[in-house]
């Protein structure tokens, strides 16, 4: 825990560094808001789901560009949701706390906005506060006459050109990733029934959900953060079916959003084990959309990501992870993959740890 609040300081401070904003005007680029954590936000382990926080996150995203792509009197439109690169879940949040999210747009180009959002979680009695969770999101504009078109994104002003090419390196590197992803749209999770435990057949699992108005914004799409609210809940399903034990969300890798649901679709969100090393768990999270009301439309993939999970015991300290026992060629490969995913991101954090000054 010492490490992981040592990497939230070291992302507050670069966050600071890259502080950008309209030069005169109302500041468009910035938004902060909060509440209070209540019981119905608890998962079984006595914290703040983690797909409650995503969702916090998102609408934040979401009011912030959705604000800054209207602020020239152009063409209406909406921000939608493309993608959220990886977030971790620095600390968790309890019920009664307080949860400060500020949403600030970081880079534009032509056709997207990068959103960066910090959440704080307060202790309204004692007044600690604790970085709980960083999140880098896009956005794109769609036209409110034509949501199949994406508008002009009006430019961002920048203190320094420095934070222009730094935001620019950034918009091509997850311009790369979302190309690479694109095969994922072809795969799918079957239903898998195995009553051995710690297979990934056990502890495989799906949600069935009706996209309806409340899940939808008055545009008639599916909000991102629901979604992701809705893929960590399968998640969390199938992490406690392999522990049997309490878990909570220890981070989620990149979540990218391949097409927009209507409302009045039916999404299957499946989830599936790839990976466990020690103490953690690697799930695969699909979404497909069926649009039962169009018949002339075909199901679809859209959105992917994968979910990382820890084991906790009743007094919240991580426990180790069973490990899970792979079948099939196509599960090993998969595995395989995943501790690819793991050693690279291991390795990462400790380079951002050794880059600390001490």
């Amino acid at each position: 825990m010492k490490k992981l609040w040592a990497l939230a300081l070291a992302s507050r401070a670069s966050s600071r560094a890259h502080t950008v904003g309209p030069a005169s005007g109302p500041d468009h680029s910035r938004h902060t808001g909060r509440r209070i954590m209540l019981p119905d936000d608890a998962n079984v382990a006595g914290n703040v789901h983690g797909g409650t926080i995503l969702k916090m996150i998102e609408e934040a995203g979401a009011i912030i560009s959705t604000r800054h792509c209207n602020s020239k009197h152009r063409e209406s439109c909406v921000a939608a949701l493309a993608r959220v690169e990886r977030t971790d879940f620095l600390s968790p949040m309890n019920i009664g706390e307080v949860a400060h999210v500020s949403a600030e747009i970081t880079y534009t180009s032509k056709h997207s906005v990068e959103v960066q959002v910090t959440v704080t979680s307060e202790n309204i009695i004692t007044g600690v506060k604790k970085v709980t969770n960083k999140a880098t999101l896009w956005y794109v504009p769609l036209s409110l006459s034509n949501v199949e078109r994406v508008l002009e994104v009006p430019p961002l002003v920048y203190v320094r050109k420095d934070q222009e090419v730094e935001g620019r390196k950034r918009y091509e590197a997850q311009k790369l990733e979302r190309m690479e992803t694109t095969w994922k749209t072809s795969d799918t999770i079957q239903p898998v029934l195995n009553t051995e435990p710690y297979t990934i057949g056990y502890s495989q699992s799906s949600l069935i959900h009706l996209l309806g108005p409340s899940d939808c914004s008055l545009q008639g799409f599916v909000h991102g953060g629901v979604t992701m609210k809705l893929m960590d809940e399968v998640a969390g399903i199938v992490a406690a079916r392999h522990c049997k034990t309490n878990i909570v969300t220890a981070s989620v890798d990149a979540i990218n959003f391949h097409k927009k649901i209507k409302k009045g679709c039916v999404i299957t969100i499946s989830g599936r084990l790839t990976f466990t090393s020690n103490k953690s768990m690697e799930i695969e999270v699909l979404v497909d959309a069926d649009p039962i009301v169009d018949h002339s439309a075909e199901r679809f993939r859209a959105a992917s990501a994968f979910f990382t999970y820890v084991s906790l015991s009743k007094d919240g300290k991580t426990l180790p992870v069973p490990p899970l026992l792979v079948e099939t060629e196509e599960e090993k490969k998969r595995f395989e993959e995943g501790k690819a995913r793991y050693l690279q991101m291991k390795a990462k954090r400790q380079a951002q740890l050794d880059a600390i000054p001490h």
